[in-house]
C-alpha cells in the first residue's frame, strides 16, 4: 500500500529518477495546499535535465484560482521552455545545445480528474500533456486502513435503522456552494431529523452561512429565508467547530443508525470525474450511499470495481444535468425519508450483498491492485524524448 505522505519522494521520485533521468518532480506541499508558494521540486544535478513532471493530484482544478500555480510551475522551468538547452561546467555556460527534433516540447500535468474541461483547457494553455490516476483512491486506503480490524464498526447485519441518511457538512461556501444547495433542500423538505451537520460560519471562506447563500437567490429565491428558519451552528453529538474529518472515520454511531450516507463531494458542477476519499467513507463504514458529484459519478466509481445501489432505489439522478441533479437526489431522498422505518430497514437488508462487495473489494486487495496497475500504465505512458 502506498503511504500518501510519501507518495512524491518514497513512490513517484524514484520511478523518474531510474526511467527518466532527465526529469524534474514538481508537486504541492503541505497536503491541501496548492497556492503558488506550495509548489515544490526534486531535481537532479547528475543529469541533463529536459522535462518535468507536475503533480496536480490533490485538488480538483478551478481556473479562477489555480492559474498563478501553473504559472509558477513554468516559471520554475523557464530554462527547459527554451529550444536549447544550456550545458554547464561548474558556474559557466559551456554551450548551447539545440533540442532534438523529436522533442516535442516539455511539461507534464498529472491530476485527480478524469475526462476534464479543466484540464484540457490548461493543458492547451501550457502545451502540456495531460496524465491521470485516481490520486484519492490511494490517500482512501492509506486514511482508513485499520478500521477492518477494529470493534468501531457496527457490523452491518447487526444494525437497527433509525434514520434516512447521515450528511455531515463543514466547507461549504467558495467552490462548495452544492453543499449549500443540497442543505436548502433537507431543510426546505423537513429532513432535518435525519443526522446532518452545518456551520454558522464557513471554516475555509470565513464567511456567515446566511451571507454564503445570498449568490444562489436566482436559483433558489427563498433560500435566504429557509436558512434564516433554521438554528445554526448544527453539531453532531460531542462536536463544536465542525472538526476536519477527512484522514480518519468517525461518527459511527450515527453511521449506524443510517440507511445511507448522502456524500456531498468535492465539485459537483462541471465535465469531469472527481470523486475523493469521502466517496469511500461509506463504503468502509460497511453503508450504502448517495453521491452528490459530477455527472456520471456512479458510473465512474463502478468502473474501479465497486457496485451501487440501483436495484435498491433510483440511480437516474447520476446521469442528470448539473442544473437538476441535486433537485433529483433531494426527491429520491423524500421518497425514502417518508418511509417507515421497518422498511428503511429492509431496503439496508437489501443492500448487504453490495455493502459486502464493496467492503471486501475496499479492504481485501482488489481495489488497490486496479489502482496500481492504473498508476503504472500511467508512468509509462510519459515519453523519455528530449
Amino acid at each position: 500500500m502506498i503511504r500518501i505522505d510519501e507518495l512524491y519522494n518514497n513512490t513517484f521520485w524514484p520511478w523518474i529518477r531510474k526511467n527518466l533521468p532527465g526529469f524534474r518532480e514538481f508537486f504541492c506541499e503541505p497536503f491541501g495546499r496548492s497556492d503558488p508558494n506550495s509548489v515544490m521540486n526534486y531535481g537532479r544535478d547528475d543529469a541533463h535535465e529536459h522535462n518535468y513532471i507536475f503533480f496536480f493530484d490533490q485538488e480538483p482544478i478551478h481556473l479562477n484560482i489555480h492559474l498563478g500555480t501553473f504559472e509558477q510551475v513554468i516559471k520554475l522551468n523557464k530554462d527547459i521552455h527554451l529550444d536549447y538547452y544550456i550545458a554547464r561546467s561548474t558556474d559557466r555556460i559551456i554551450a548551447k545545445i539545440p533540442r532534438s527534433k523529436n522533442f516535442k516540447g516539455p511539461g507534464y500535468l498529472v491530476t485527480s480528474e478524469q475526462n476534464s474541461e479543466n484540464v484540457e483547457i490548461i493543458c492547451k494553455k501550457f502545451s502540456w500533456k495531460p496524465l491521470y490516476y485516481f490520486f484519492h483512491g490511494w490517500a482512501a486506503l492509506d486514511w482508513y486502513r485499520g478500521y477492518d480490524r477494529t470493534f468501531l464498526i457496527t457490523p452491518p447485519t447487526e444494525r437497527e435503522i433509525t434514520k434516512t441518511f447521515i450528511a455531515p457538512n463543514r466547507i461549504v461556501a467558495g467552490e462548495r456552494q452544492h453543499r449549500l444547495e443540497m442543505l436548502y433542500y433537507i431543510f426546505k423538505n423537513g429532513m432535518t431529523h435525519n443526522h446532518i451537520s452545518c456551520p454558522d460560519t464557513c471554516p475555509a471562506e470565513n464567511i456567515s452561512i446566511h451571507h454564503a447563500v445570498k449568490p444562489l437567490t436566482t436559483k433558489y429565491p427563498d433560500i435566504e429565508s429557509v436558512f434564516a428558519a433554521q438554528t445554526l451552528p448544527i453539531n453532531f453529538a460531542g462536536e463544536t467547530d465542525h472538526p476536519m474529518h477527512s484522514c480518519w472515520l468517525s461518527l459511527f454511531d450515527e453511521s449506524a443508525e443510517s440507511l445511507l450516507y448522502l456524500v456531498t463531494e468535492t465539485v459537483a458542477t462541471g465535465r469531469r470525474h472527481h470523486l475523493t476519499e469521502k466517496t469511500f467513507k461509506p463504503i468502509a463504514l460497511g453503508m450504502p450511499f448517495v453521491v452528490v458529484g459530477t455527472q456520471g459519478s456512479l458510473e465512474y466509481l463502478r468502473s474501479y470495481g465497486f457496485r451501487t445501489f440501483g436495484d435498491i432505489w433510483d440511480e437516474s439522478y447520476d446521469s442528470a444535468n448539473d442544473d437538476v441533479r441535486i433537485e433529483r437526489i433531494a426527491e429520491l431522498l423524500k421518497s425514502l425519508d417518508v418511509l417507515s422505518t421497518e422498511t428503511k430497514q429492509q431496503l439496508f437488508d437489501a443492500a448487504q450483498e453490495v455493502i459486502e462487495h464493496n467492503w471486501n473489494h475496499f479492504y481485501n486487495g482488489g481495489f488497490e491492485a486496479v489502482l496500481w496497475t492504473e498508476l503504472n500504465k500511467m508512468l509509462n505512458g510519459i515519453e523519455s524524448t528530449s
